[in-house]
């Protein structure tokens, strides 16, 4: 009997523990919650069991497990900072798969399908997905491409410290103008300079205020259209319309005179369908060097019809007004002698006791977008975006020799220059101020198609035409004195200008007049896309095809009889196309492979199409080519995640041409150089560690070998009077360094939550094995030795304290940027390639910077 009761007991014990244990899994609810959009884990998502205080948050991985037993009908309310909170009540499901949480900068969502967004775990190519959240927490006084230099193989620089002056290298592959190979696109709309690929971040300086995300996509990237993304594209996704009513105010200052207001409004979706957001800010201050003021107007406004349950139309205005001083590069060994420091600005000057600044950007540039969206059925929707950008502006320079008050450091005396323009016997200007003008006018069609063909098929496909026209040319702005500028044809820079007007070549030109060159160029492209992809379980492959035609004309009204058939040339057409595929595989639910491999062309840009500014027509110009390939590794857990990314990428026929002054001549020259290979390859890894909820870190790293792999030639070499002077028969850069960017970068980001409501970040940044840029009409002989840029590392720190303001959610937000005020050479150029310091002409780095700022949501 005993054994009969020892069995039972042992059965029910068993049974009970059995019970307890289905009971357990049965109350244990598991999720995992990303951005509704890039389907990106959201790190330290608070999920709260509604009307307790239980509660937890998401690992590294996004994932989440909460016990909600004991609780009766319980619902679970998911959130996180930026986003639009979600209730689910459950239904006796424990495993929620995905909760997708929206941006509460994005109420609708069709700006995402035009912007070739990547999926992590899904789109097979190397991404970083910067969130509205940490632009927020770290932008300061930062444009979109400092921001980004966490990312691997990313490199940012301000240059000379403009305002809106940055530039950005990825993999090497530089976004500079005259080949720019990095593309920018806002909502998927390309913003490159049609004429030379270059990005003016000034132009929309102000979009961080309105970013929901910002994708840096490394390598071949999602995008399905033709854009100038050798090195990589970054794609800025702005919020939209809002669905909820209300907005910020947001205040901030820092150094040199740093002042932001910002103000953003939303009505909300209304019973009618109709929403509306506006966002205004006025930035000003002194700038990080002498000289460099500025004041920018940035705005953003969205209106939005939900025409019916399928269809949205949307009207986007984006853009800015700004005027920001510049300042040239010099060499080390001036700045090592100049009182100033690297403050120093060697091109200001004074008149009438007041500083003058003749290197002034002004531009205007707005950016008007209708968007429809139309989801036709189940498995098919169809997006059309018709957009116009309108560019206004320029900046201005010096012609002449300008005395200075008294030796090299000190101003340029003005008021020397007008009295020496005084005592002309001809009443011309010796010297005098001008600004260059570029008015542009952009247009711009695309339309995407959508299908799902079965069960495991999607296929997209459509449409992009752009046409460009630019009008240029160069206006006396101050004649110091003088009665006109004698705008003399094939003058030299001696006489204040180098080109003026065949059709009156003894110009006698004041205030207003055009001068120098006068010229209107055109660029229209069309092209059709069309991309597959499958996807089945653990298993998505896509493959993209693309085809361009891409025409460039030029009228130059200046080198050319009004009477000359050739002052007008016709269109130069150049066919690309590209052709791209990749595959990811998730092996579980925590690894993931993940390969590419792409052939892309584009065609040469403009300055390079027609030879030194005229209408002579570069027959060496052709296609740029690209063929490159990437495997890939990701690893994620709820505690720690990595990826790793090796690639190797070809690029053929570069084309690129520049333009140097000799001093011994005084005279400008020009050399187009075509046929240029280079060879960019290299490792990338990103881990993050969370050790526990209040802590995370975050870390990077990128080893690049950049380099020449041949000799191109012969070059012609050009003087200012458009005349061929010379030809370098062979240009020595086979395995010469790429310089512009270092080839070795590393990031770690750590974030500590010291209190529920108080976050603080350190970032630390490393960048090494950088070779300055060197002309290549310098590369003369084989084996030069450019100079190398000192390796530097810097630190940043930032702190934000949210809180309650008279019942309003509000934030303090404190940034400072090179904490240890790190004198460092952020761009370096080596004309002759001698490797000497002294040679060098460099910019300095930011100094420390500091910005607070409060934010009150309403």
């Amino acid at each position: 009997m005993r054994k009969y009761l020892l069995s039972l007991s042992i059965s029910i014990f068993t049974f009970c523990l059995a019970f307890a244990q289905v009971t357990n899994a049965q109350t244990r609810v598991t999720g995992k919650i990303v951005d509704a959009d890039t389907k990106d884990p959201l790190v330290g998502a608070s999920v709260i069991i509604k009307g307790t205080s239980k509660a937890t948050s998401t690992g590294l991985d996004g994932t989440f497990k909460i016990d909600v037993s004991g609780t009766e009908n319980p619902v679970l309310v998911f959130s996180y900072i930026g986003y639009l909170s979600k209730e689910t009540p459950l239904t006796g499901n424990t495993n929620l798969g995905e909760i997708d949480l929206k941006s509460s900068a994005t109420g609708m969502s069709e700006v995402v399908i035009n912007g070739d967004v990547a999926i992590d775990r899904k789109t097979p190519i190397a991404v970083s997905t910067i969130s509205a959240q940490y632009i927020e927490e770290h932008v300061g006084t930062q444009d979109i491409p400092e921001l980004l230099n966490i990312v691997p193989g990313v490199y940012a620089t301000q240059q000379g410290g403009g305002y809106g002056d940055s530039r950005i290298s990825i993999r090497g592959f530089s976004s500079a103008g005259g080949n720019g190979n990095v593309a920018y696109t806002i909502n998927g709309i390309p913003v490159n300079d049609p004429e030379s690929g270059g990005i003016y971040w000034s132009d929309f300086s102000g979009i961080t205020d309105v970013a929901a995300s910002i994708q840096v996509q490394r390598g071949l990237g999602a995008s399905k259209v033709i854009v100038p993304s050798f090195g990589g594209t970054v794609n800025v996704t702005t919020r939209s319309t809002d669905t909820q009513p209300g907005g910020y105010v947001w205040q901030t200052i820092g150094s040199d005179g740093y002042e932001k207001t910002a103000v953003l409004v939303s009505t909300g979706l209304n019973a009618n369908g109709w929403a509306a957001t506006f966002q205004g800010s006025r930035t000003m201050g002194n700038g990080d060097a002498d000289g460099l003021n500025f004041l920018g107007y940035n705005y953003f406004f969205n209106l939005s019809k939900v025409l019916s349950p399928s269809q949205t139309l949307s009207f986007n205005l984006i853009g800015g007004n700004q005027t920001h001083g510049q300042r040239p590069e010099e060499t080390i060994a001036d700045y090592a002698q100049a009182p100033q420091g690297i403050r120093w600005n060697a091109e200001l000057g004074v008149k009438d006791g007041q500083q003058v600044n003749p290197y002034n950007n002004f531009f205007t540039e707005p950016l008007f977008q209708i968007n429809h969206d139309w989801t036709i059925s189940d498995n098919s929707s169809l997006s059309t975006v018709l957009y116009a950008i309108f560019g206004n502006g320029g900046g201005g320079g010096i012609s002449g020799t300008i005395p200075r008050v008294s030796n090299f450091y000190s101003p340029l005396d003005y008021t020397a220059a007008e009295q020496a323009n005084a005592t002309n016997p001809d009443g011309s200007a010796l010297s005098y101020l001008y600004a260059s003008h570029d008015n542009t006018s952009w247009y711009g069609l695309r339309s995407t198609y959508k299908t799902l063909l079965g069960k495991y098929i999607t296929l997209q496909a459509g449409i992009d035409l752009r046409y460009y026209y630019g009008i240029h040319y160069e206006t006396p702005t101050d004649l110091l004195g003088a009665n006109y500028v004698l705008d003399q044809y094939g003058g030299s820079a001696a006489q204040g200008t180098a080109g003026g007007n065949i059709n009156d070549p003894m110009h006698l030109a004041v205030v207003g007049d055009k001068i120098s060159y006068y010229n209107e160029d055109y660029v229209e492209s069309e092209s059709a896309f069309a991309q597959a992809e499958y996807s089945k379980n653990d298993l998505t492959a896509f493959v993209t095809l693309t085809g361009a035609d891409n025409g460039q004309k030029r009228s130059d009204f200046f080198n050319y009889l009004n009477t000359d058939p050739q002052q007008t040339t016709p269109y130069v057409y150049y066919s690309s196309y590209q052709a791209k595929g990749g595959a990811n595989y998730n092996i579980n639910s925590q690894m993931n492979l993940y390969a590419n491999i792409g052939y892309l062309t584009k065609p040469p840009y403009y300055e390079t199409v027609f030879e030194n500014f005229t209408n002579q027509i570069n027959k060496g110009a052709v296609d740029e080519k690209l063929f490159s390939y990437e495997l890939g590794y990701g690893f994620k857990a709820p505690e720690f995640t990595a990826k790793v990314d090796l690639y190797r990428t070809s690029y053929k026929d570069r084309t690129d041409e520049s333009s140097y002054y000799d001093a011994a001549t005084n005279q400008l020259y020009s050399a187009n150089v075509t046929g240029v290979d280079e060879l960019h390859q290299g490792a990338e890894v990103v881990l993050q560690w969370r050790p526990v909820k209040e802590i995370s870190f975050r870390g990077s790293l990128s080893l690049g070998d950049y380099y020449y792999t041949n000799n191109p030639g012969p070059t012609t070499v050009f003087n200012s009077q458009e005349k061929a002077v010379s030809t370098v028969n062979e240009i020595f850069l086979k395995n010469e360094k790429i310089g512009d960017a270092p080839q070795t970068t590393a990031s770690l980001t750590t974030d500590i939550t010291l209190l529920p409501q108080l976050t603080v970040g350190v970032i630390y940044n490393f960048f090494g094995n950088y070779t300055a840029n060197v002309p290549f009409q310098d590369y003369t002989q084989a084996n030069l030795h450019p100079y190398k840029v000192p390796d530097y590392s810097l630190l940043a720190l930032n702190g934000i304290w949210r809180f309650k303001m008279a019942g309003f959610d509000a934030s303090l937000i404190a940034t400072v940027t090179n904490l240890l005020n790190i004198k460092y050479i952020s761009d370096a150029t080596d004309s002759g390639a001698t490797g000497l310091a002294s040679n060098a002409e460099v910019y300095y780095g930011l100094g420390r910077v500091f910005t607070t700022g409060l934010k009150v949501k309403f």
